[in-house]
């Protein structure tokens, strides 16, 4: 039988807890844009930010992008190190609030959106579906005109020039996106590096992931003309040609940011 202290004990481990302030721009942007609607229409506009590292700058960056979409938003910043709450906890401010947990998301009710950013990257492939499943059943339910709370986990680089990430709502996996600052790009598939634990290890041929980003690489190559306009026209060009063979479920609004959304039924791992 579990003790009351192992029962207590955060689920998860530790992290490196490497940050940098602005490195989830583009992650923070597209939430506040595709779920700020949810956020206002929430009684409890709850959002966390899950293994924010060692210093608590993207918790506070959360709170004031989704304020800007949604001015009642309340940002809990948790972590699994005991060290880096108490080092956050000076920071704390009307509408946001550190605390010491992990994967059981120690919040009371249920938050309408859940942001994991860079947190699977050291867990094996094969624990990532329990995670997702777990936080999910965490997320507000769907109902009353709402699809219920929004999950989004994955991967970027030190600095937030590439991510990708999935979208998953209390259903399961919804979308994939990739975002870029586009003047740092060589070709799509540099994304490859930043594909979130469920994917980046399924990047082989006869995957769909593989599949997707070789025909981003054609498209991105066929608009080479397009290069003389700009980076974000060669881009605009290439999505829209991806959207005749992939299913792209966002619009050009989103693509002139260097994103692009793809439903994650097309990309999800075989067998």
């Amino acid at each position: 039988m579990a003790t009351r202290a192992s029962a207590r004990r955060p689920v998860g481990t530790v992290t490196r807890g490497t940050t940098n302030p602005n490195r989830l721009r583009r992650m923070d942007r597209w939430i506040a844009a595709v779920h700020g609607a949810e956020l206002r229409r929430a009684a409890e506009p709850v959002a966390v930010d899950l293994g924010y590292g060692a210093a608590p700058w993207t918790a506070v960056e959360l709170l004031g992008r989704l304020r800007t979409a949604a001015p009642r938003t309340r940002v809990v910043g948790i972590e699994i190190e005991p060290e880096r709450v108490a080092a956050a906890r000076p920071y704390e401010r009307e509408g946001l609030v550190f605390r010491h947990g992990g994967f059981e998301v120690p919040v009371p009710g249920r938050p309408l959106l859940i942001r994991a950013a860079n947190v699977l990257r050291q867990y094996d492939e094969d624990q990532v579906a329990a995670v997702w499943e777990r936080l999910c059943a965490r997320l507000a339910p769907a109902g009353d005109g709402s699809r219920g709370g929004l999950l989004v986990e994955g991967t970027c680089d030190e600095i937030g020039r590439r991510h990708v990430w999935v979208a998953l709502g209390p259903e399961g996996p919804r979308t994939v996106t990739f975002a870029t600052r586009l003047g740092s790009l060589d070709r799509p598939s540099d994304l490859a590096e930043r594909l979130p634990k469920a994917l980046i290890h399924r990047n082989v041929p006869g995957e769909p992931v593989h599949s997707f980003l070789r025909d981003f690489d054609r498209a991105w190559a066929a608009a080479a003309p397009y290069a003389a306009y700009g980076a974000r026209q060669r881009w605009l060009r290439t999505v829209r040609a991806l959207t005749a063979d992939w299913p792209v479920t966002d619009a050009p609004v989103r693509w002139r940011q260097g994103e692009v959304t793809v439903a994650w039924g097309a990309l999800a791992p075989q067998g």
